[in-house]
């Protein structure tokens, strides 16, 4: 039932001709992800969950001011306008959890389960991404923005050992790369957005099976299966977008587009700042190569070991394609 209003709330958003139609659509969609983020047999998820409500709460009350705000304003206080846009992106902003508004990310995919991480960088995506599409264009405030995202993913993913952290820095790095593609072309951003959600399935398949909480431990079921090794080699990968895998080519369209609409400097910084995270991506990769343990063939006949290779093939899509 709450998954249904849940889908049901974004569709409203997206495909909504008002702004109180638009501002209805968020809050169902908010009010029926709650529900599935508290768990029983989970003591975390009320907070989570509790912590959800406060910053979704505080973004629409900052949407609806923005509504009464223009509707007042629009015949008197023109210059006012373009601040109103800011407030009502900040509070977009907020809502997708993308810097400088993300604290509140990786804190509260610590307290959830597997499922509703995948919900959370992904379908909770959608409606606040479109909206931003519909009501904004590109200006020195996203541009910042997107900068911003990159650079911050990039810079806490350093030293972080909790897997749910890394995955949650990694969202806002992929949100940045799709704000900067979705006020340019649409398109685009629905096929990157749906090689990310294709990606994101895969990592938190393989790490909601492995039931660890930190990549130490990942670490250690690694070095006990070399297929399982593999297999993250890919995903990180392509989760950072390193050619040839799979990840890299919505990157590389979205740079050749950026560069044809001039965005010259964006581009080039877009590129430096992702660097970062390949970088910490790699570091982790070596260090599942310095431990030496006797390892074990992965059987092929488990469902659950049947969609990680199936996920792991188009992984290498990339491969197949280039050669």
């Amino acid at each position: 039932l709450f998954l249904s209003t849940m889908i049901m709330g974004t569709l409203i958003s997206i495909s909504s001709f008002s702004w109180f139609s638009m501002w209805m659509g968020l809050e169902v969609n908010m009010l029926s992800f709650i529900p599935l983020m508290n768990e029983k047999n989970n003591p975390l998820s009320s907070e989570a969950s509790f912590k959800y409500f406060i910053i979704q709460a505080i973004s629409s009350m900052l949407i609806l001011f923005n509504f009464l705000s223009f509707l007042i304003s629009k015949e008197y206080l023109t210059p006012l306008n373009f601040l109103l846009e800011i407030i009502f992106n900040s509070a977009l902003l907020m809502k997708l959890g993308m810097a400088p508004f993300h604290f509140w990310l990786p804190e509260i995919m610590e307290g959830i389960s597997w499922v509703n991480t995948f919900f959370l960088l992904t379908w909770q995506k959608i409606a606040p991404m479109i909206l931003i599409m519909y009501n904004s264009q590109m200006n020195l405030f996203l541009i910042s923005v997107i900068i911003l995202s990159l650079l911050i993913s990039g810079l806490k993913n350093w030293n972080q050992t909790s897997i749910k952290k890394i995955l949650a820095f990694s969202s806002i790095n992929h949100m940045g790369w799709m704000l900067s593609i979705i006020l340019l072309n649409q398109s685009l951003w629905s096929f990157y957005f749906i090689f990310y959600v294709f990606i994101s399935f895969s990592m938190i398949w393989m790490f909601k099976n492995s039931w660890t909480p930190s990549i130490q431990d990942f670490f250690k079921i690694l070095n006990s299966n070399k297929s399982m090794k593999m297999f993250f080699m890919f995903n990180f990968f392509s989760l950072g977008g390193l050619p040839p895998f799979l990840g890299f080519f919505p990157k590389w369209m979205i740079l050749k587009v950026l560069w044809m609409e001039n965005y010259y400097i964006l581009a080039t910084l877009m590129v430096f700042l992702t660097l970062i995270t390949l970088f910490v991506y790699i570091r982790l990769l070596n260090q599942t190569m310095t431990f030496k343990i006797s390892e074990s063939k992965m059987l092929f006949t488990s469902p659950k070991n049947f969609i990680l290779n199936f996920s792991n093939f188009c992984n290498l899509s990339g491969l197949i394609i280039f050669s």
